[in-house]
């Protein structure tokens, strides 16, 4: 049967789930802290069919490199581009003396954002301020959110009074470029405001088993529609993205992008639509690796990212920051001057 459940609730229960069956604890050596490594994603990882990893190729590619490690400095490297080979920005590993982490899940990509150019170009410098959030109305009588980041709490109480300031203009623009993602609840704090009725924002399975393909049925996470601010489900509202948009964030856009009056322009977002766990190993090492993953509303796998409105992929070069220019957020005023009240 299918479960809902809030957001955090979701989280929570999945979080105590997917670690439920026994860890094999592994000797305090390069080779037992190698194979536990190796072990641990292999029982507890989530996307290898997504990624097109044959984790047993892996193994068997890297152990002869674990088996001529002469200092844990070595080692480490040696289980960083194992790790590696899973292209996951939620895969971590940590020491006492060096954090690895997969960075080109975005820096193979166009940045498409530069935060001056929007200061001096768009806001003037002239905005209001409520922890990661930015609002101002810009020309044309069009309102902007620009949410930085989901790290910090956002309340009902922010998402109220910067609404109530936007709520006359011709339709709302909400960037999240550059955002890492961070807590889940802020998604059902903002998303409700733009639903016309409960509405299914996504579901979560966590691993059931050691089996690769070894997962519970899904959890329908549902979101109850906030109805002070019925006038939005009227205006067009786009949302910016770009390939840092990640994690937490990345669902958000999933979950907006279903909302009828919502067109995402940019790029397709960086991903990560997996809920991370985090494991230690006999060396005192720090894991941390996706293992519930995330389905948007319609079933799909968003951890490689959520595209674009169809026709509406846009990107931001060089010598449009030279120019003073932001082509995505020009594309999106446009879109509102021509759809707005």
């Amino acid at each position: 049967m299918k479960k809902s459940l809030t957001a955090l609730a979701a989280a929570i229960c999945l979080l105590f789930a997917a670690g439920c069956h026994e860890i094999e604890e592994y000797p305090n050596t390069y080779m037992g802290n190698f194979d536990q490594l190796w072990q641990l994603f292999d029982e507890h990882y989530c996307f290898f069919e997504e990624k097109g990893v044959d984790w047993d190729s892996i193994y068997a590619q890297y152990r002869p490199r674990a088996l001529n490690c002469r200092s844990t400095q070595e080692l480490f490297g040696v289980c960083s581009d194992m790790l590696s080979e899973l292209r996951d920005g939620h895969v971590n590993l940590s020491s006492w003396f060096n954090t690895f982490y997969y960075r080109a899940w975005w820096s193979d990509y166009p940045q498409n954002f530069n935060e001056r150019v929007l200061q001096e170009n768009y806001l003037y410098f002239n905005y209001d301020q409520l922890g990661p959030i930015t609002f101002a109305i810009l020309p044309s009588n069009i309102g902007y959110i620009r949410i930085s980041s989901f790290d910090s709490g956002i309340g009902e109480g922010n998402m109220n009074a910067i609404l109530a300031k936007l709520i006359r203009t011709r339709g709302l623009i909400i960037d999240i470029r550059d955002n890492g993602g961070g807590s889940m609840t802020n998604i059902e704090t903002i998303a409700r405001r733009f639903m016309h009725g409960r509405t299914l924002a996504y579901s979560i399975r966590h691993k059931d088993g050691k089996g690769h393909n070894d997962f519970s049925e899904p959890y329908d996470v549902y979101f109850e529609p906030q109805a002070d601010f019925l006038l939005w489900l009227n205006k067009p509202v786009a949302l910016l993205t770009n390939r840092s948009t990640f994690s937490a964030a990345n669902v958000f856009a999933a979950v907006l992008k279903e909302c009828p009056q919502v067109t995402v322009i940019g790029a397709r977002t960086g991903g990560g639509g997996g809920m991370p766990l985090s494991y230690e190993l006999p060396f005192g090492w720090g894991v941390r690796m996706s293992a519930a993953p995330i389905h948007d509303a319609r079933g799909n796998c968003i951890e490689n990212g959520v595209d674009p409105t169809p026709g509406y992929e846009v990107n931001f070069t060089d010598e449009d920051s030279a120019a003073g220019r932001d082509p995505i957020l020009d594309t999106a005023v446009n879109f509102i001057e021509t759809n707005g009240f």
